[in-house]
């Protein structure tokens, strides 16, 4: 185990925005998407340019955050795949070193009922909604998309969002669908944000009511109550479709403001096959469509400006409070967004745009001060975020649970001993996918190696690999796998691969330091086997064993 006993307990400021794209900030090189307060972060602590999730899609993702663990470690590989009960998670590591951890906002936790009910867990008592929140104690938890259809609603579960709506005087059973998710066309009729051909229509709704304002005055509420020594994952559901925004953020990009797709005809020919079945997917095919992406793309620009205005208001409550100097500041997001990149929409897949996601860390502590405002380039998993803030806590980092480093070294301008390559998981057997390449779901399982320049997708059911050179061709259109020339570099990365796969990963409830102390122990005890005369130990060991025998019992 690592410690660090001597670093102060700082407030944790952990802020993920759902959906939000890696080059989708000014400070990432955006040529028109102005974001001043992600800036403003980035200004004050590091951006690093290789930060990578452990999934590509919304649950398994979360989860690999809020454990620190891969996505093959904690089980929770798909949304709505529940996270095992008694997995340790972001929370109780924590609070074990005297920090609290709420949520605001977003989890994307499916509960382990049935594990609970083995357990006789009580999911109303502390333990039962820790286990059925991630390991949080919930300030407010909505994970959006409250849709309604001929079944119902989606979610039976109280949305306190809809609630919010219901008391500001929307006149809905479901405001969520009828007016943030809602415009009105010009014939007045309702515009719903599930039809892309909607997205440049202002959501029916007062801007001050939309969903990103209103989590971030709880997020304010918490932290105006909350003393100090805590960590509150402020978890936003925006960038994250439905692409609709209220007004005024509804036009302030357009058509020209749209990058053209980074997408090649190459891609098209002869693609791996499960590259192919994705392309050919309901969300791609929309996206592959200029018209789509020149009303969605504006519409996801302004949420994105939203978001960005919103954590300006964070900021200024910080600063205004005081708390500026005693709060760690972290900006993420769960995964990308293609929007017809590589003729793909939506994430799930391994190029860039999708698995690739942004990190920006601030410590307000003096050993970061010479990284201030600097970039860093070092591989970065998602699962550096866990042991990073139980360091940042000052309490010990479980080594033989947590799966990722901290970053802290970086933070300080050292340059630590680090990993060689990334790793992202993706298991589609729920998929449309999987049943048309005719997949069990065992086999529906992909794989991603990533070591700076070659990136490799291993797919499970006997597909070829794919593969490319991000030096040479960083869009990452060029798939090497197609050919046996690059077999070196092939064979190179299932070596990571099966080096990562090899790892110790379920060992958890025994750490290194545990094994070590508990050498010997038996001896101490007097359980001496496989002795031929008692001088291969010392004499302590087999003093109560010798001396003068008792009486006898034994028969002549």
């Amino acid at each position: 185990m690592s410690k660090n006993p001597k670093a102060p307990a700082l407030n944790i400021l952990f802020v993920m925005y759902d959906q939000l794209r890696f080059d989708y900030l000014s400070c990432a090189g955006h040529p028109h998407l102005h974001t001043p307060n992600f800036d403003r972060v980035t200004k004050m602590g590091v951006r690093f340019t290789n930060a990578y999730v452990q999934s590509p899609i919304c649950g398994a993702s979360r989860m690999s955050f809020y454990t620190g663990r891969y996505v093959s470690s904690h089980g929770a590989q798909f949304n709505g795949f529940p996270l095992r009960v008694g997995e340790h998670t972001m929370g109780d590591h924590l609070r074990r070193a005297g920090m609290s951890c709420a949520l605001i906002g977003k989890t994307h936790m499916k509960a382990d009922d049935a594990g609970m009910a083995r357990l006789g867990i009580d999911k109303d008592s502390i333990i039962g909604v820790r286990q059925s929140e991630c390991g949080f104690d919930p300030w407010v938890r909505d994970d959006g998309l409250w849709g309604a259809g001929p079944d119902g609603l989606y979610d039976q579960k109280r949305s306190p969002y809809n609630e919010y709506l219901k008391s500001r005087g929307y006149p809905s059973e479901n405001p969520w669908a009828d007016f943030a998710n809602a415009g009105i066309d010009a014939s007045g009729n309702k515009a719903t944000g599930w039809m892309f051909a909607n997205a440049d229509q202002p959501a029916n709704i007062r801007e001050e009511d939309s969903e990103t304002p209103w989590l971030t005055r709880e997020a304010i509420e918490f932290i105006k109550q909350a003393g100090d020594g805590w960590c509150a994952h402020v978890s936003y559901i925006k960038p994250h479709w439905p692409y609709i925004v209220p007004a005024p953020y509804h036009d302030m990009f357009g058509p020209d403001h749209v990058p053209k797709p980074a997408r090649h005809a190459m891609e098209k020919n002869d693609p791996h096959p499960i590259y192919d079945v994705y392309m050919r997917s309901k969300v791609s095919q929309a996206f592959q469509r200029d018209d789509v992406r020149d009303k969605v793309i504006p519409t996801y620009m302004g949420l994105i400006k939203q978001c960005d205005d919103q954590l300006g208001v964070l900021l200024d409550f910080l600063d205004d409070t005081g708390r500026m100097d005693n709060t760690m500041i972290v900006l993420t997001s769960d995964h990308g967004d293609y929007l017809g990149d590589h003729w793909l929409g939506e994430k799930e897949l391994f190029h860039d745009p999708s698995a690739k996601i942004p990190m920006i860390l601030y410590d307000p502590r003096p050993a970061a001060d010479a990284t201030r405002g600097t970039t860093c380039d070092a591989l970065v998993e998602a699962i550096d975020l866990a042991p990073t803030f139980v360091e940042t806590a000052g309490g010990e980092v479980a080594d033989h649970i947590l799966e990722g480093r901290s970053l802290l070294p970086w933070l300080r301008g050292e340059t630590p001993e680090w990993r060689d390559f990334v790793i992202s998981e993706f298991d589609y057997s729920p998929t449309a996918q999987c049943a048309q390449l005719g997949l069990a779901p065992r086999d529906a399982r992909l794989f991603m190696v990533f070591d700076g320049r070659y990136k490799l997708m291993h797919a499970e059911g006997g597909f070829r690999p794919m593969l490319f050179d991000l030096q040479k061709d960083p869009q990452e259109f060029d798939d090497l796998g197609k050919s046996d020339r690059h077999q070196e570099e092939v064979d190179r990365l299932y070596g990571y691969l099966a080096q990562w796969g090899r790892r110790l990963s379920q060992r958890t409830t025994r750490s290194d330091a545990d094994i070590e102390a508990s050498r010997g122990a038996s001896l101490r005890k007097g359980i001496l086997p496989f002795l031929v005369d008692g001088t291969e130990v010392p004499e302590e060991l087999t003093a109560l064993y010798r001396g003068k025998a008792g009486k006898s019992f034994i028969e002549d």
